[in-house]
């Protein structure tokens, strides 16, 4: 069985310079045209290049969400390793969720729900998504354990289903963006930020020796 705090490797190479300016470039076309709608092409023109030369950057749409999810498991790492040394790592993780959330239900949230959406019929790309979220429940569970006092596997059993239900939260509005509903986007980041906070009282409620 995996352990649940185990976490992918993070890649050694940080993007250039050059391939994070594109990737901000590229951003606003892949939010408007989607996953599959956006041609290299289009990107192409959107980064300021030729496609011949666009290629030589990120041959695939897949490299491309690659490239992203480096860049955003780096700012991962950072942003958990300052809830780790937060004098209260459950405040500093609770305004840290908050704020995902928040950002999930803006243009951010829509391009990483076309990526979900091209994952599901895109194994390639499943695997690199999956080993985004695995990174983020291994951190969580590791945050679990500092808040709680537990060790490893003891927090593992305890709180394995909270750590999968936040990461789920987060996705959901992100796609909740991307299909529409009825209610206003604002009304569910709200209530999406409330379940969060449901999940980690339980969490600090079950610190050991309390």
């Amino acid at each position: 069985m995996t352990d649940p705090f185990d976490q992918p490797d993070q890649p050694d190479d940080p993007l250039r310079p050059r391939e994070a300016e594109i990737l901000g470039r590229i951003r606003d076309t892949f939010v408007e045209k989607g996953f599959d709608g956006a041609s290299m092409q289009q990107l192409a023109r959107a980064a300021g290049m030729s496609v011949g030369n666009f290629y030589r950057y990120f041959p695939s749409k897949a490299a491309m969400v690659k490239a992203m999810i480096r860049r955003d498991l780096r700012e991962v790492e950072e942003k958990f390793a300052e809830v780790l040394r937060a004098p209260d790592p459950l405040v500093a993780l609770r305004c840290g969720l908050h704020s995902r959330i928040a950002e999930e239900g803006c243009d951010d949230g829509t391009l990483w729900a076309e990526i979900n959406a091209a994952a599901a019929r895109k194994p390639e790309l499943a695997a690199v998504v999956d080993g985004m979220e695995c990174c983020v429940f291994g951190h969580l569970l590791t945050t679990f354990a500092r808040i709680t006092g537990f060790g490893p596997e003891e927090t593992a059993r305890r709180f394995t289903t909270h750590a999968a239900v936040a990461v789920m939260l987060v996705n959901a509005v992100a796609l909740q963006r991307k299909t529409g509903g009825a209610a206003p986007q604002d009304e569910i980041v709200r209530m999406i930020q409330r379940l969060t906070d449901v999940l980690l009282d339980e969490v600090a409620s079950a610190r050991a020796g309390e």
